[in-house]
């Protein structure tokens, strides 16, 4: 589940303005494939160099083993963690839409049951039953330019032994450059 929050992240937060109806088929789930259509009314973002930050505000595991929580409260101890990162020209033109199929790997299935992004702001809220693993449900609130990002991702989930998790992720995604050669 948390390669799952992880992938969400990292699939919205450079997404932008577009339009709010993505359920192009009426049937009251937006697939990925509708909200990747949906992408292509969306700002591009620019290529560059990338400074990414992703924070852990909150998690609470009150089904799992004492050492379990442990290990992911030790998360929140290294404090915001960043990286950095070259956009091409060629990865910044597919947009949303590369990154939506990069983030949904074979083994989840993934469909959002809202999908608005516009003026800058995205609110979306994804589920996801990954084989094996259980279900999450994330919601996915922030604002996106070409050049920057802020995003706040709250990830309910429940493992397939009926343990639960609640997490709250921050991360935000700024252009510092160009790319070195």
């Amino acid at each position: 589940m948390y390669r799952i929050a992880i992938a969400a992240v990292a699939s919205f937060t450079l997404a932008a303005c577009g339009g709010n109806s993505a359920d192009a088929d009426g049937d009251g789930e937006i697939t990925m494939e509708e909200a990747a259509a949906k992408s292509a009314d969306m700002v591009r973002p620019q290529p560059g160099q990338y400074r990414t930050t992703v924070e852990f505000v909150d998690v609470s595991m009150p089904d799992a083993p004492q050492q379990v929580q442990d290990m992911m409260r030790g998360m929140f101890d290294r404090g915001p963690q960043t990286h950095e990162y070259c956009l091409t020209k060629e990865e910044a033109d597919k947009g949303f839409e590369e990154m939506a199929r990069q983030a949904q790997d074979n083994s989840s299935d993934c469909t959002f049951e809202k999908f608005d992004a516009a003026g800058g702001r995205i609110d979306a809220i994804m589920n996801c039953n990954a084989a094996g693993q259980g279900a999450a449900r994330m919601t996915m609130t922030g604002t996106a330019s070409e050049t920057a990002s802020e995003m706040t991702m709250t990830m309910d989930a429940e493992g397939p032994n009926g343990q639960t998790m609640k997490m709250t992720m921050k991360s935000s995604q700024e252009r510092i450059g160009d790319c070195d050669a």
